[in-house]
């Protein structure tokens, strides 16, 4: 089973790759992790471009977690037997996101690069609630659901969430 996971910033993309990935006896990449260096700095494009395409390469059965457009997304949708997008409005995603903060405040959480504590600062806030769903970024969801309509499920709350990963 390969199984791409889209959607908002805090929305849970990474706790449900990580079940996903259990329940499936697949591998796991966040592509947070891929994309971040220690201490928040970013890695280079084509070296994470190289390590997600060595990732499909290598596994017959990943969950991938992240959007990162640039970042194989084509290919990722292609070859998802299942595209979960989480589509959670702004005010859940930033308490959410919130929450986490709280749980790994000083910490580098699991899907994260080590290095890379858990912050909460005015920049993610607004990603959060502004830049993260820009025009582009919703034309991006909606072009998937259309071109795989067959196979991408939407999931706006945490109610659908639990519904879903309930039948798991």
């Amino acid at each position: 089973m390969k199984i791409a996971i889209v959607g908002y910033s805090g929305s849970g993309k990474s706790t449900l790759a990580r079940r996903l990935g259990e329940y499936h006896h697949a591998e796991v990449l966040h592509l947070d992790a891929v994309h971040h260096l220690p201490g928040w700095k970013e890695r280079d494009r084509e070296s994470e471009t190289r390590i997600v395409e060595t990732f499909l390469n290598e596994h017959a059965a990943w969950v991938i977690d992240g959007n990162y457009s640039k970042l194989c997304y084509a290919r990722r949708m292609e070859e998802a037997d299942c595209i979960v997008m989480l589509l959670f409005n702004r005010f859940s995603c930033l308490c959410r996101a919130y929450q986490r903060y709280r749980r790994y405040k000083g910490k580098t959480r699991p899907d994260m690069a080590e290095g890379c504590g858990e912050k909460m600062d005015r920049a993610f806030v607004w990603w959060i609630l502004h830049d993260g769903r820009n025009k582009a970024a919703r034309e991006r969801y909606k072009r998937v659901q259309t071109q795989y309509a067959g196979k991408v499920i939407v999931l706006k709350n945490q109610k659908q969430l639990d519904a879903f990963t309930a039948k798991l």
